[in-house]
């Protein structure tokens, strides 16, 4: 266990109502809070973070067991306008144990004062989400997404780039009655293999996404791990994934980014790591390829690999491109809008445990505003890419998200 402190919680509320309060509490204070659920399993947990200033981070979060415990949300690229934010776990609320709460020792001190201000919450039926103070983005047409599919395979033939990943965001209307908390049980019950999370805080917003994608994740047996997640298509009834077959497009792209990790790993003069697949995976109504990277913590003299690696990893090319900087620099320059949150990452840090990290690429996301949400996507493109085609999987991936909005 971390540095928390564990105490006995049980107010007069049914489970979900106790959720639903303590989001509350940070919410109608302008506090920052976080809600997740971990891959293949079923209790989703709670962050809470008391103090707003402390929140925004600098550099990406230490996985070490003696890094602060807490939860990491990163834009796809920092700014002024999209910062950094790591929320220290002054509270921590595991629906797996609802009777307990895990307190910092900050927040111990305050027990009495937080006490009385969970207990005189009314019972709100709409919460108050923090909005970006960012413009919302100009969604593209076909004929400018496919624009920009052509002119990446230009810059590829051009030499310029070897892979680019375009991206474009969708605006779509919030239905009636629509409730964030509600709509992150039903990303848990849609999708059970992905990791699942609704964050929302001060001069950011409030993001709900369901990603498939592991960035670096340290487990309790104290592996290290990381995957390569490119190659898209879809699930077709009656489709079988081991039977999947795959474009040399496909093949290309994913190739790419599992070159990059080795290279990651080589910039280390790390040898001894496991490398499994590619193979056919599925996320949602989707099929991806996916090779895994693991190494033994324990068996190896790099105890900052996995701070090493997340810092050498992000951005991967399964969201920027190869080469690395020149890929940003095309798409700071013609992607045409601001990606923020989307395509960074997000995760707890050693919470509840001491030395378990589990940080995710932020995919298949959506942002809310007041009245609508704002929906992201993205393909990988290779010099056999086709605009057509691409403008498709976006389509595709946007489902994963969107379909909570139906």
């Amino acid at each position: 266990m971390s540095s928390l402190q564990r105490i006995s919680w049980q107010p007069q509320l049914p489970v979900p109502d106790r959720l639903r309060r303590l989001v509350a509490l940070a919410l109608t204070s302008g506090r920052p809070v976080a809600l997740w659920r971990l891959p293949n399993t079923q209790y989703a947990r709670l962050c809470l973070c008391l103090n707003v200033d402390s929140a925004f981070a600098g550099l990406p979060p230490a996985l070490e067991p003696t890094a602060p415990a807490g939860f990491a949300f990163f834009p796809f690229r920092d700014s002024d306008h999209n910062p950094p934010l790591f929320l220290p776990a002054d509270l921590f609320f595991d629906l797996a144990h609802p009777d307990e709460i895990w307190v910092s020792a900050a927040a111990a001190a305050r027990l009495p004062e937080l006490r009385q201000r969970f207990a005189a919450l009314p019972d709100a039926a709409e919460l108050p989400w923090h909005v970006s103070r960012q413009p919302v983005p100009v969604p593209a047409s076909r004929e400018e997404y496919e624009a920009l599919v052509a002119a990446g395979i230009a810059a590829i033939e051009a030499g310029t780039v070897r892979k680019v990943v375009s991206s474009r965001a969708v605006r779509q209307p919030l239905p009636a009655g629509f409730d964030a908390l509600a709509a992150f049980e039903e990303l848990q019950t849609r999708y059970p293999n992905a990791f699942v999370s609704l964050v929302s805080a001060p001069g950011v917003g409030t993001w709900l996404g369901a990603t498939p994608e592991v960035l670096a994740e340290v487990d309790e047996h104290q592996v290290f791990r990381t995957m390569a997640l490119a190659g898209t298509q879809p699930l077709l009834p009656g489709m079988k994934p081991a039977t999947a077959r795959w474009a040399h497009k496909d093949l290309e792209e994913h190739a790419m980014v599992a070159r990059f990790i080795v290279n990651c790993f080589k910039q280390l003069r790390l040898r001894e790591y496991d490398e499994q697949g590619p193979r056919t995976v599925v996320a949602g109504q989707l099929l991806h390829l996916r090779t895994d990277f693991a190494v033994q913590l324990n068996e190896v003299p790099f105890p900052t690999l996995g701070t090493d690696m997340l810092r050498l990893l992000h951005p991967t090319p399964a969201v920027g491109g190869v080469p690395k900087q020149p890929a940003l620099e095309f798409l700071r320059h013609h992607e045409g809008y601001d990606r923020a949150y989307y395509a960074g990452f997000l995760g707890p840090v050693n919470l509840p445990d001491a030395g378990v990290s589990r940080l995710y690429v932020h995919l298949r996301c959506l942002q809310l505003r007041p009245q609508e949400a704002i929906l992201y996507a993205g393909t990988g493109l290779t010099a056999d890419s086709e605009p057509a085609r691409e403008w498709q999987e976006t389509e595709l991936k946007l489902r994963t998200i969107g379909a909570i909005l139906n």
